[in-house]
């Protein structure tokens, strides 16, 4: 089951993406992820379409970069709702299916931004604070169901949001958008490199693998040494 935002050809390209990548059946479903609701249809309709459901992955996220006394509360609202509140509803929805089958894996994709703060960045890092509480309560509340909670924490990954947040944060900052990747994004990771979307994937991999099955309530930076600071 495959969630997310784009035009139908981003679409089409993510599905037939992941159905190259094996032999299952894919199907998207276009639940908006601030709505509860439609959150619980999804989780339906994967469980009508295959059965159960055995590996959730959150990866729901906007952002939104301004200073406190200028960030507008209904972004504050939509953040919180968007990178939080939905892995919530999603990990409520889908945790009867797993306890049924007396197994899953739950891996929440956060950001270093659930252990460090940055300017500018209110409503996202308490979101990604949240995220991390969310996974180390649930993790014990599932400890011996056969079903782990983890969050991966990336430092930037070379993605669409990051990239979106490099003229956000110039303005916000009043420096050039080569300073803020410099200066601001790669600044703290020791690496001077972005993280690449495949080393996260991979990662989601290994931690929904048997290998892993004693990793719970972890948060696992992946963040070019930035937390090693």
């Amino acid at each position: 089951m495959v969630n997310g935002l784009g035009d139908e050809a981003q679409i089409d390209a993510a599905v037939s993406s992941v159905a190259d990548g094996g032999s299952g059946e894919v199907v998207f479903s276009p639940a908006n992820m601030i709505q509860p609701v439609e959150i619980s249809a999804m989780v339906e309709q994967a469980v009508d379409s295959f059965g159960t459901v055995d590996i959730l992955v959150n990866n729901a996220g906007i952002q939104f970069v301004s200073p406190i006394q200028d960030f507008p509360p209904e972004k504050w609202d939509d953040i919180i709702a968007t990178n939080l509140s939905s892995s919530f509803h999603t990990i409520r929805a889908v945790t009867p299916h797993m306890l049924e089958a007396g197994w899953g894996r739950i891996v929440n994709i956060s950001s270093l931004h659930a252990l460090v703060a940055s300017p500018y960045k209110a409503a996202y890092v308490a979101a990604k604070h949240g995220v991390a509480g969310l996974t180390k309560v649930v993790a014990l509340e599932l400890a011996q169901q056969n079903i782990t909670v983890n969050s991966i924490a990336p430092g930037y990954v070379e993605t669409p949001l990051v990239t979106g947040q490099i003229a956000d944060t110039a303005r916000a900052r009043g420096i050039t958008e080569e300073e803020v990747v410099r200066d601001v994004m790669l600044a703290a990771q020791p690496t001077k490199k972005f993280i690449q979307i495949d080393e996260i994937a991979e990662l989601v991999v290994f931690l929904c693998s048997d290998a892993a099955a004693s990793i719970t309530g972890a948060i696992l930076p992946v963040d070019g040494g930035w937390s090693a600071q």
